[in-house]
């Protein structure tokens, strides 16, 4: 099902492996970082490798990777919310207000 721990707002035109390490900082006991190709940064990299993870994927984890769809499903009922996909506030710090109250919400039936 995936639920959302940690979210980050940065403008459109920023690349996801720049604030990759941003979103890092705020997991440092992450076992495991399962990410696509827009993550794939020498930065993101070390960030992953200083916290005493491995990278790379030599042999594909196949368990892990069943997993990659509950980051989409999380923006998928994020989006849900109508406030949230038509995104009508104008300051980034009244948009992450309405984005962690859907994500409160997500998480009540827990």
């Amino acid at each position: 099902m995936g639920f959302p721990i940690n979210f980050n707002i940065t403008g459109g035109e920023v690349n996801d492996c720049t604030a990759a390490p941003d979103l890092l900082d705020q997991r440092p006991d992450a076992e495991n970082v399962i990410a696509d190709k827009g993550y794939d940064s020498k930065k993101v990299r070390r960030k992953i490798t200083e916290g005493g993870s491995k990278t790379g994927n030599k042999d594909m984890d196949w368990v892990l990777y069943k997993y990659c769809h509950l980051v989409e499903n999380i923006f998928a009922r994020i989006k849900h919310f109508r406030a949230v996909a038509t995104r009508y506030d104008k300051l980034k710090r009244h948009y992450a207000r309405v984005v962690a109250m859907a994500s409160c919400i997500i998480w009540l039936p827990m």
